[in-house]
């Protein structure tokens, strides 16, 4: 048996309340920079959980932009991305990210920072360090009250979130959000990244996997019914670098061999003139499953990919293609699968040899059955 793991800121000449705007500088009279258009937070595990809050902070980035014009011009600044709630930006499906602008500097000189709703709105906040909310713009200011320059410099610091559902990958994913800054007709691009990854979980089976019912005669079967051999048992133990839940399915590496066509059955290959053999299962008894510090585990699955699950049960039962098989230490709750970081489990081989007068034994037939188990990363 073989066994595998899938284991933007727009700057133009504005008429702002409190002072008359300088001449139009053009764009090529004014350069505008980023010092790290790529912000990349990363690679994140979901395995690694430092607490129970609904959503994880992915950590901040630091980013400064400057504006320099040959002409002292209206330093009004916006950045153009997609809201995700009155004080961060949309960050992928489930993510959100927020910016913060400070340490700004016009001229040389240290100036407050003011919040506009847009071109020519008085700043509705002044501070010298202030969220930059979306669909509102920036503005350096003095006394409250706008100013223009020539040379702005400052300082933002983007801090992202996810949500934990968002960290439920069964694959590596990456998210990438983007964001225009727009100032003085100029427009510089901004790409925010992460990367997400299930657990590494590692499954192994007991004597590589391989399941030897020894040398079979034919009087040893039935020649008008099926002959069930004497169970056999593996340990398999799955390992993973962190509690993570998970769940247990398995493919069929003979597919379309098994003389009964089931979710828990699996070919014993064919004879030599194309008899199907026979087929095997692999079932599971929660009384034999342990893991980390739990005193009892309990079987639970689930037949629509993880939606909903059974409540807890000490029945044995077969690892299906398609219906997932996972554990929990509770018989009363329907919550799904616990988080499990070391697994292990005695799995019982049930095989079934259809009866001779099926087969050709003109020469050896060899049980030539073959699974691969698979940890879906819930």
């Amino acid at each position: 048996m073989t066994l595998s793991r899938y284991l933007l800121l727009t700057l133009a000449p504005l008429a702002l309340s409190g002072f008359t705007p300088l001449a139009s500088a053009s764009t090529d009279d004014c350069q505008f920079n980023l010092s790290q258009p790529e912000l990349d937070y990363g690679l994140m595990n979901r395995s690694i959980r430092p607490d129970a809050a609904s959503e994880r902070n992915l950590g901040e980035r630091q980013l400064s932009l400057t504006l320099s014009c040959a002409q002292p011009i209206d330093m009004s600044l916006f950045y153009r991305a997609m809201a995700a709630t009155a004080g961060r930006f949309h960050f992928a499906e489930r993510g959100s990210y927020q910016m913060r602008i400070h340490d700004a500097v016009l001229d040389g000189q240290s100036v407050d920072i003011g919040l506009i709703a847009g071109g020519g709105q008085p700043p509705a906040e002044t501070a010298s360090s202030l969220i930059w909310r979306p669909e509102h713009g920036v503005v350096p200011v003095q006394a409250g009250v706008p100013v223009q320059g020539r040379s702005f410099s400052a300082q933002l610091e983007l801090t992202a979130w996810v949500q934990e559902q968002g960290m439920q990958v069964r694959d590596a994913v990456t998210w990438e959000a983007f964001g225009v800054f727009d100032a003085a007709g100029l427009t510089r691009e901004a790409t925010l990244r992460a990367r997400f990854a299930p657990a590494a979980c590692e499954p192994v089976l007991s004597n590589g996997g391989v399941v030897d019912f020894g040398t079979l005669s034919k009087k040893d079967l039935h020649a008008d019914k099926d002959t069930h051999l004497s169970p056999k048992s593996l340990t398999l133990r799955v390992g993973c670098d962190a509690p993570t839940t998970f769940a247990l399915i398995m493919h069929d590496n003979r597919s379309g061999s098994a003389t009964l066509d089931s979710e828990i059955d699996y070919g014993l290959g064919k004879d030599s003139r194309g008899n199907r053999i026979g087929r095997f299962s692999l079932r599971v008894d929660p009384a034999d499953a342990h893991a980390d510090g739990f005193a009892r585990l309990y079987r639970t699955d689930s037949s629509i990919a993880g939606t909903a699950w059974s409540t807890g049960s000490a029945n044995p039962i077969a690892i299906g293609k398609s219906r997932y098989l996972a554990f929990t230490d509770n018989t009363d709750s329907g919550a799904g699968p616990v988080l499990i970081q070391n697994l292990s489990s005695t799995v019982t081989v049930d095989a079934v040899i259809a009866p001779t007068n099926s087969l050709d034994l003109s020469s050896a037939i060899e049980l030539d059955g073959a699974g691969t188990i698979e940890i879906i990363y819930l």
